[in-house]
């Protein structure tokens, strides 16, 4: 299968590292090319990684460090893509205010639910059921602000009162229903599990 350059890579390298995605909270495991033949060190819960390329189900990604390797992609937790491209005009949705104003709500809803777990009010399982669907999501960095909206599962960059959508969080193959490593009992690949060979989709898979 061809090499396929990451789309959604930010910019050209500048020497700049940026982000594209971070480690989810158990780690990852990598291997020296996509195949799952030789193992390497494992990146560490949460680090963040510069997605170069795919490969199928395979990604390349690059640390802070230099130091890069294959991993799993579709187990990559992607973060906010930046403004979009002055190339050409954000399309423009509802005041950010609006949205801004459900987020508030729906942390409040789960602000309300820890307290009363942590009075005694509640037990766990009441907790979770009061919990259960809420989706929240903020970036702030200075002037600068990404909110997640949860009705239409995109994220939205906040150009002062307005608002541009940008990309989905979810991935191509999770979009296309495809299955394996992190997703079914009983299936190979990274993340931890016992006897794994790596992702599928690349040249020299099991």
């Amino acid at each position: 299968m061809n090499a396929v350059p990451y789309a959604s890579t930010p910019g050209p390298d500048t020497g700049v590292f940026l982000p594209t995605h971070v480690v989810p909270p158990g780690g990852l495991a990598t291997w020296t090319a996509p195949d799952g033949a030789v193992p390497t060190a494992p990146l560490d819960p949460l680090l963040p990684v510069r997605l170069v390329e795919r490969r199928g189900d395979w990604g390349y990604v690059r640390c802070t460090n230099g130091w890069a390797a294959w991993t799993d992609s579709r187990l990559l937790v992607p973060l906010p893509q930046g403004p979009p491209a002055a190339g050409g005009p954000p399309v423009r949705t509802d005041d950010a205010r609006r949205l801004l104003t459900r987020v508030q709500e729906t942390l409040a809803r789960y602000r309300h639910a820890l307290e009363d777990l942590a009075a005694g009010h509640a037990d766990t399982e009441t907790f979770a059921r009061a919990t259960h669907g809420l989706r929240i999501g903020a970036v702030v960095d200075g002037d600068a602000l990404w909110l997640y909206d949860a009705e239409r599962d995109l994220w939205c960059y906040c150009d002062g009162t307005a608002t541009a959508a940008l990309a989905s969080p979810a991935r191509p193959d999770e979009q296309a229903g495809t299955s394996g490593p992190g997703g079914q009992a009983g299936t190979s690949g990274p993340g931890g599990q016992a006897g794994t060979s790596g992702p599928s989709g690349a040249g020299g898979d099991r």
